[in-house]
């Protein structure tokens, strides 16, 4: 394994943080989020990071991994290198970062989520996971987060938050003011975008 290189990148979020590598952790398009220490059953990586007893969420996509603290008292400058380090050794070390493909996972879940009895209600669906796919989540991979689509009924969109969004004090507005008026603009069928994965 060749010699990886890590960087902090600070999101929106304050409690959250971004470490982006020099390496591809999973394929594009593709994330899991760890809100638990149980959730995160399917990779060792996230486990060990739930052993340091300050991190509180893990979220890790196609080459950063995002960390969320839960004792806002401590600075981010005394936590980075620790953490910069123990990644940077785990994967430089070859360790298991996930039991199953969570790739695998991902695609059938979404599939399950687009299916639809309604051929319109269908293609409304997927006109919203495009819309959100092609214009929305690479913005919130920026800022160390994902968005995922959980459902359409009746002009109401549910979507997911996760990594960094989840527990954003501007999560909502994003959501309000740049989603929901994105979707509506786009699609004249949604009235409203709500999330799940919000702490408010």
């Amino acid at each position: 394994m060749s010699a990886i290189s890590i960087y902090a990148e600070a999101s929106p979020n304050p409690e959250s943080m971004k470490f982006v590598l020099n390496s591809t952790l999973l394929p594009d398009g593709v994330s899991v989020d760890y809100p638990t220490l149980e959730a995160a059953a399917n990779s060792p990586l996230a486990q060990e990071l739930f052993n340091f007893d300050y991190v509180g969420r893990v979220f890790i996509a196609q080459n950063f991994v995002t960390i969320t603290k839960t004792q806002p008292e401590l600075a981010w400058t005394s936590l980075i290198p620790e953490l910069r380090q123990f990644v940077k050794s785990y994967v430089e070390a070859g360790g298991q970062l996930f039991l199953v493909d969570p790739a695998a996972e991902q695609l059938a879940a979404q599939a399950a989520s687009a299916g639809d009895p309604s051929q319109a209600h269908g293609q409304t669906s997927q006109k919203i996971i495009d819309l959100l796919d092609n214009y929305v989540r690479p913005a919130v991979e920026q800022d160390g987060g994902n968005i995922t689509f959980k459902s359409y009924h009746d002009g109401v969109v549910t979507v997911n938050l996760q990594g960094s969004c989840s527990g954003c004090p501007s999560a909502t507005v994003t959501l309000k003011s740049g989603i929901e008026n994105l979707l509506k603009r786009m699609v004249p069928e949604v009235r409203e975008v709500v999330a799940e994965g919000v702490l408010v």
